[in-house]
């Protein structure tokens, strides 16, 4: 249970400390698991119907219903886009008990960034890998991201500090086999099925390395990527920005790295990037830029069945879901097996 205090003082600067101070003391991590089961839940209910904004839509209401109940001061920097574009969960809304039920106690200030489903596509036809995420940190801890694309290279602990986003293709693969004690052939890299990558994957293909194609999910990938024996050494292309700041927080937690830059190629786009305080929209991004804060969280529950979990399992006596809660202070990253149970005096528990 969390426990909040009384405001003693009317003194901001003392509060803003102290609201900072507690989220470095408490532990949020079983709350915000609360938040993606929910989403998690509602979307895997929506599976194979074919309805991608349908299976988004609930995903964000349940994440938006659960997200009060957390007891913070919270403010989405990553979302579901401007005020103007979604009704909820937008960039700017401020979220947590602070602001549903304020009642003079001191909550720590948040800064959340949220995708409610990712991969909807994978989960309008009922393919692998869509997961519900979030990720959490103290005020300013996280990169307030265009919604623009992102040049992409994420690879595991064994590589952080040998491969270079400017580098050719084949060089990064030869440092990555080298790192790993592998041959090139040996690797497996995940790339977007985009027409956008059609050189990249022609550069990948000439040294022999294999690739698995993927149509949605680049931050799963990316996971993937920095986990011993998932079968996969590296994410290469181009993808969202929201998607490369939860990337980032993740890897933060696993001690993988990313590698990222904006893909600014027009006048509005530059704009875009200054509005949102990046000055240098050129500037090449490791993951400690992009989720800079001390204390991080990285909340994910699987929708369909994929790498590292499996989907939503409904059953006649309840739900059962897989989730990954990772941490960087005190590092520890758990896997939760979950079962909601319903309110029946007859229920069957199933494992």
């Amino acid at each position: 249970m969390t426990i909040t205090r009384p405001v003693e003082s009317h003194d901001t600067g003392a509060m803003d400390d102290r609201r900072g101070r507690r989220f470095l003391d408490e532990d949020l991590s079983l709350d915000f698991l609360k938040v993606v089961e929910q989403a998690a839940i509602a979307c895997a209910q929506t599976m194979g119907q074919g309805d991608r904004h349908k299976s988004d839509q609930v995903a964000v209401e349940a994440m938006r219903s659960v997200m009060d109940s957390v007891p913070i001061d919270g403010t989405i920097v990553i979302g579901e886009g401007e005020r103007d574009e979604a009704p909820m969960l937008y960039i700017g809304e401020r979220v947590g008990m602070a602001h549903k039920a304020p009642n003079g106690r001191i909550y720590p200030q948040v800064d959340i960034a949220v995708d409610p489903l990712e991969g909807t596509n994978l989960c309008a036809t009922g393919a692998p890998n869509a997961i519900a995420v979030l990720a959490a940190s103290e005020r300013g801890g996280l990169l307030h991201a265009p919604d623009l694309y992102m040049e992409k290279l994420v690879v595991g602990p064994s590589s952080r500090d040998a491969v270079d986003i400017d580098a050719p293709v084949k060089f990064n693969l030869r440092a990555i086999a080298h790192s790993l004690g592998r041959r090139v052939e040996d690797l497996v890299v995940i790339v977007l099925d985009r027409p956008r990558h059609e050189t990249l994957i022609a550069d990948i293909r000439a040294t022999g390395a294999r690739i698995r194609l993927i149509g949605d999910g680049d931050l799963s990938a990316g996971i993937a990527a920095a986990v011993v024996g998932s079968g996969v050494h590296a994410v290469m292309g181009i993808g969202g920005a929201p998607e490369g700041v939860l990337t980032a927080a993740a890897m933060r937690c696993l001690n993988g790295e990313i590698y990222a830059r904006l893909v600014v190629d027009t006048p509005e786009k530059e704009e875009r990037c200054r509005a949102m305080g990046i000055s240098d929209p050129k500037k090449i991004y490791r993951s400690k830029d992009l989720a800079s804060g001390e204390r991080i969280i990285f909340a994910a529950t699987g929708v369909t069945d994929g790498t590292l979990m499996r989907g939503v399992r409904f059953f006649g006596d309840g739900t059962r879901t897989t989730s990954l809660i990772m941490q960087t202070h005190p590092h520890q990253i758990r896997f939760i097996d979950s079962i909601q149970v319903n309110t029946s005096k007859d229920v069957k528990i199933r494992f």
